[in-house]
Parts: structure tokens; sequence; C-alpha cells
């Protein structure tokens, strides 16, 4: 083995008939190898120097040396092991039979304040904040060297979590920056969202929202990703990865037969198995551009409405049904399928200055005001995207007191964003929040009951389902209908009342560009004019002298006369009394 690892022949150069020169062993008289005493020399100096290294320990004796033995009880299937003395000395401590037993009372027994457990000394115990302990402080689990066997990372994340506790337990997996361990939690991951499909119709309550979806790498959106990640290599768009370095690294093919890229591209487990076979440097470089890919699927579909989260409960400060109407029975079983529109009052989670400063100082973040509005927010690093040409595109978000907006950096720089000083910061935030209302009113529209007969009549772009409980107790699962489609959907089911009041339209108009036709030929929408939105009513000229009696006002604009609604807090009662004069 050391023959191999360090070789010691001698070699020399021989030049071929077609003039290449190779390296051939020397041999002596006797037809044995020539052996380097030089290179015997330095084997044996590096042996005896790694002979003399201090052995690197485990995970586990890491935490039993910097903790000490006496705060920790180890539940595992170790027999003997290795503990540090008051001094720093090393011994080997001998475990008898009955110490998981013994180790585990100690800790419910609040006599240690840290537990670790593994797959062999966890069966068949519970670890949890037992109302009947001593010790029933909050449990902090940390997931350390998941490893394979997904069904056993979840089996142990269960024996801190129980009935019968003061509190649940933060569950904190561990990785460390090499990109592969994402592997072991990605399985993991997927096991806990199928868990909970299976068992709640839910998939984030599998693992009760210690995963993100961008922690399954298995997952739809994964599939997208890595499509995308086998065309740039293919394409050449990957330059730190090139086509024939990538194939030969992994043993992957993407290139057909015929000389195009493959159909039958490698599946992604197999693709996530051969990066763990690669050097370190090289697996992160590919790991990372893979993950940025999976980042950009799941925020186009989040910002198209169509991620796939299950079904999801919506949480406010109250719910309350405003109307219902029945829209469909089903002649067989008498099922009903009813139209709700419910009011929705949420509390403004609205961060003061002094919170966004600590924000910036712990995310590396800038602090911005624009020069035209005034408004302020904080600019901290994102996930970046990449261009059609597979280059990446530097991004930052920049937070506002209620809105989050993602921009590359080229943009931010061209934009009238400014970083500015925390003083000028502070005068700016504090003032727009300030003006900020402490809860927020909307409504939801939402179609109950028996939908299977009707589906094809709902929006097929956006199929989310939600759960909710109104302020009287009442559980509602449905289908959410949009506002924007909320006409459309109302026509063909036939509802009588009207859905969309004026508050509504004026934010769907101002915030979503929605367009309504009102009676009498008249077009409300949203125009800009020199750069600020309006909420203009086209066709309405004929009834300019009544409409302004009622609050509209009109302006001249490229010698035209235009007719708007104002945009501020009186815009609702306006324009419920234009939608009376139309009729």
């Amino acid at each position: 083995m050391q023959d191999v690892s360090f070789p010691i022949h001698l070699h020399e150069i021989h030049s071929g008939d077609d003039g290449d020169e190779r390296s051939e062993p020397l041999f002596d008289a006797d037809g044995s190898p020539v052996i380097s005493q030089e290179a015997v020399a330095l084997r044996d100096g590096l042996v005896d120097k790694l002979a003399s290294l201090d052995p690197i320990p485990g995970a586990l004796e890491q935490l039993l040396w910097h903790f000490g033995h006496k705060q920790i009880a180890e539940v595992t299937g170790r027999s003997k092991r290795v503990l540090k003395d008051e001094n720093g000395r090393l011994f080997v401590d001998s475990r008898f039979c009955g110490a998981n037993i013994a180790e585990t009372a100690a800790f419910m027994a609040d006599e240690k304040q840290i537990l670790i457990f593994s797959d062999a000394g966890g069966t068949g115990r519970s670890y949890h904040a037992d109302l009947n302990a001593v010790n029933r402080r909050r449990r902090s689990h940390y997931l350390l060297e998941a490893g394979w066997r997904a069904d056993n990372a979840i089996q142990g994340l269960g024996r801190s979590h129980r009935t019968n506790q003061a509190s649940a337990p933060i569950f904190r997996p561990v990785t460390t920056n090499v990109r592969g361990e994402r592997r072991f939690i990605s399985t993991i991951a997927r096991r806990l969202d199928s868990l909970g499909a299976l068992t709640r119709g839910q998939r984030q309550t599998g693992g009760n929202g210690i995963f993100e979806a961008k922690d399954n790498l298995e997952s739809n959106y994964a599939e997208r990703a890595l499509y995308e990640l086998f065309r740039q290599i293919y394409q050449g768009r990957f330059t730190e990865v090139p086509l024939g370095t990538f194939e030969q690294m992994t043993g992957l093919s993407l290139t057909s037969h015929e000389g195009g890229m493959k159909i039958d591209l490698p599946p992604l487990r197999q693709f996530l198995n051969r990066l763990l076979a690669l050097r370190i440097s090289m697996q992160n470089v590919i790991f990372e551009r893979f993950e940025l890919l999976l980042s950009q699927q799941i925020e186009a579909a989040i910002a198209a409405g169509v991620f796939e989260a299950g079904v999801e409960t919506l949480r406010a400060e109250k719910f309350t049904i405003e109307s219902q109407e029945s829209v469909y029975t089903h002649s067989g079983t008498g099922s009903v399928t009813n139209y709700l529109k419910i009011e929705r009052v949420q509390r403004n989670n609205i961060r003061t200055a002094a919170e966004m400063l600590d924000f910036a100082d712990k995310y590396q973040g800038r602090l911005m005001i624009n020069e035209k509005s005034g408004y302020a927010a904080v600019s901290i690093p994102t996930h970046s995207m990449f261009d059609e040409q597979g280059g990446v595109v530097p991004r930052v978000l920049l937070i506002r007191p209620q809105k989050e907006t993602r921009v590359s950096i080229e943009q931010l720089e061209s934009s009238t964003w400014r970083q500015v000083s925390a003083d000028a910061f502070i005068a700016a935030w504090s003032k727009e929040v300030d003006q900020l209302p402490k809860f927020t009113t909307d409504y939801l529209h939402l179609v109950t009951g028996i939908l299977l007969p009707i589906w094809k009549i709902l929006p097929q772009h956006s199929s989310r389902v939600f759960r909710l409980q109104t302020s009287d107790g009442q559980k509602i699962l449905g289908r959410v209908v949009n506002a924007q489609d909320i006409e459309s959907v109302a026509e063909q089911l036939g509802l009588k009342n009207k859905l969309l009041s004026p508050a509504e339209l004026v934010s769907l108009v101002l915030n979503e560009s929605y367009t309504q036709q009102l009676p009498g030929g008249v077009t409300l929408r949203r125009s800009y004019i020199a750069g600020e939105p309006r909420i203009e009513l086209v066709n309405a000229l004929s009834l300019a002298d009544s409409l302004v009696a009622v609050g509209c006002f009109t302006e001249i604009i490229d010698w035209r006369k235009r007719v708007f609604v104002p945009t501020g807090e009186q815009a609702a009662s306006v324009l419920a009394a234009v939608i009376g004069i139309l009729g």
C-alpha cells in the first residue's frame, strides 16, 4: 500500500519510434526494480510525521471534550469512549450495560443539560419536555450527520416532540460548507413533505416548517432546475464546468449518439449522488449553480401564483363572512357549492427604524433613500439570477415597510435609490411608518363545498386551496378565486350579488393594473401621469360635470381632457358615487 501511495521506484525517460517520450521503470542486472533511497527517506519521514499527529476527533468526541462529559448525557451504542480529564489528558472510559438508562434519567431529571443520542441509542425513548419531568426546558434539537436513512432521522426528530410536553422543540439541521451534505438533508425534507401530504393533505405540516421548499432537492422544481443546469453545461453557458469535463468527472453523458443533447437525461438522484464523489471545490461550484437555479424556479412559481404548497392555512386578526351564495347543487348527492366573500383584517407587520438598523447590520445591508419619492429601504444581498447566456446576474433585496422587491445591482445603480447615513434613513423610514395604518382590510373570494363538477369553470392558472377559521369559529376549506378573475367566474356561476366593492376596485386598479368595465361604456383603469399612478375613467367626458360634482377631477393632457378618480383616502367613496351615477 505504501508503494502505491508513495512511489519509490526509479523511472527513466525513453523516446519511442514516433518521437513521443514516456516514463518506464528502471531495472538492475538481476531484473529487480531499482529503488530510490531518497524517495524511501521522504516516505518514511512523512509516515513518521503523520504518526505523530493528534487523532482527528469525531463530532461526538468534540462535543464531549468541549462541554465536558459531566454536562452531557450520551445515549449511544458505544461500550468505550475517549474522554478528557480536568487537566486535558485523554483516557478511555468503559460504559456499563445500563449507562443509556442512567444518562436518560439524568437528562430528564435536569442533572445534565445536554443530551446526545444516536440511532442505536435513540430507539424506544422519549426526550421531550414532558410535563411530568423535572427538566421542562424547551429543547433545541440539532440534527447532525443525518445519513442516508431518512426514516431514522424522522424517527429521531420524534423523540423530542411528543404529546404532554411543556413546549415544542426547535429543530436545527446542521451542515457544513460542503454543499454535498445538502443531499442528505434533502432526502429528509422530501420524506417529511410526503408524510405531510399523505397524513394531513398539507406538505409543510410534515416537517413542521423546519425545511424550506429549496431544501427539497428532489421536487418538481428541482427537476426543472436540473434540466436548465444540463442545458447550460451542454450549450457552454456554464463556463466553470465545460461539457467534456463534466461528463468525465461524473460519468454522466449529456450528448446523444446523433450529436445533440440527450432527451433521456440522467435522473435527479443519480446526479446528486455522483456529485458527492467530486472534489469539494468542484462539488461546491456545481451545487451553487444548481441551488441558484432551484431558487429561481421557486421564485418564479410563487410570483405566478402556481407554487405547489398543498393546502395552505390563512391567518389574520379577523375573518368575517360578508356574503354567502349557493351556486351549484349536485343532482345525485345534493352536495352544494357555495361562493363566500370574506373580509380579512390583518395587522401590519411594521418594523421600526431601530429594528431595521439592527437588521441591516446583521445581514450586511445598506441604508437607502429614493431621491425621487423620499421613501427609505434596506438593501441586502440575495440569490442571483441567470440571463439567457447563462451569465450570473447579481441581485439585491429591497426591503420597505410593507413591500419587498428583488432587483439586479445594475438596475439599482441606474435608479434613483442612493445610500445614505443612518440619521437620514431613520428620518425617512420613521416618517413613512408613522403614516401607515396598523391594520389592513381586504377581501377573499372562496368557492367551497363540492368543487370537482365546476372545477373547469374556475381559473386554471392558479388552483390554490386554502383553509381558514372565521372569528365565530367556523372552519372553511376552499379554492380562492383571484379578484382579477372573479367577474368572469361570477358570470359563469350565475352569481347575483355584486362581488367587488369600490375599495377592492381601487386597490386592484392601482396595485395590479386591473381594468373594469362600468355601465355606460366607461372603463376604469390605471394610467401613469408624470410617473405617478392614477385612476382614470375612460369614455366619461359626457358625464364630466356630474362626476366632478361627486369628487372626480379633470385635467387637460396633450390637448385632451381626461377624467380621474382621486387616489387618496376618499377614492373608494368617490368611486362608489361614480358607479351610482353610471347606474
